[in-house]
């Protein structure tokens, strides 16, 4: 009869595989996750809200687009946003 303590049980080789196993296991589920999630696992940021002078897809578009969707989101002021604009088409006009 084969019990506890004849010999046949697991030894050292045996518990340092399991516990590489288990390592290796967990790990690639955390890579996973991390790798599938919304988020990438990078910085997390607000999705319904694009960044700062940006969209959703992070392209950037012209000046007048970034400065648009900074006055639409209340980041500037009437006064600031109507100099600013003033600013960005007399350059405009003067690089042509």
């Amino acid at each position: 009869m084969m019990g506890y303590g004849n010999g046949y049980g697991m030894g050292a080789g045996g518990w340092v595989a399991m516990a590489i196993f288990w390592i290796a296991v967990i790990t690639l589920i955390v890579w996973s996750v991390s790798r599938f999630s919304s988020t990438g696992g990078g910085g997390r940021t607000d999705s319904t809200r694009p960044p700062r002078g940006g969209a959703l897809d992070g392209s950037t578009g012209t000046a007048e687009d970034i400065l648009d969707r900074r006055f639409a989101a209340g980041d500037l002021d009437e006064d600031t946003y109507r100099s600013m604009r003033a600013t960005l088409r007399s350059s405009r006009s003067e690089s042509r």
